[in-house]
């Protein structure tokens, strides 16, 4: 199937309302079985710096896209999922907001999650999209994926 690059990615948070909308839209779906979701949340990490309060994350858009793209079309090819969603945030996150939503579906549990783990570690890996940890007035620090 040919489909075309998506933009993965939303301003801000992924809103709650988003998670549940697109868990709700798969229910007349009856070929599948099992729903894999990733969710990355800001954590508040302690830094020698300070306390994170929130990342701000920038990227290579264009570039992000097409990476997600073929990230996407290698786990539809490698694995029997019947759809797949990709989001990540761009500009502020506040601690404790969704900033990567990863959902895969399949007819089994066992495509789903692989083919979700697969995407985020690929995702994490391999996208030109960057992190900058605030750390209250005036501080910040580069965060790195691991």
């Amino acid at each position: 199937m040919n489909r075309e690059p998506k933009n993965i990615f939303i301003r801000g948070a992924i809103p709650a309302a988003k998670i549940s909308e697109s868990v709700q839209k798969h229910a007349t779906q009856t070929e599948i079985g099992a729903h894999a979701i990733f969710l990355g949340q800001v954590r508040a990490d302690e830094k020698k710096e300070g306390t994170v309060t929130a990342i701000e994350y920038s990227a290579y858009e264009d570039m992000a896209i097409e990476k997600a793209h073929e990230i996407r079309e290698a786990a539809f090819a490698k694995y029997p999922v019947t759809c797949m969603h990709i989001y990540h945030s761009l500009g502020q996150v506040n601690v404790g907001e969704i900033c990567f939503f990863v959902f895969t579906s399949a007819p089994h549990r066992r495509e789903a999650i692989d083919a979700c783990n697969e995407i985020v570690e690929r995702i994490k890996a391999e996208l030109p999209v960057w992190g900058c940890e605030l750390l209250g007035k005036d501080k910040h620090v580069w965060k790195k994926n691991t």
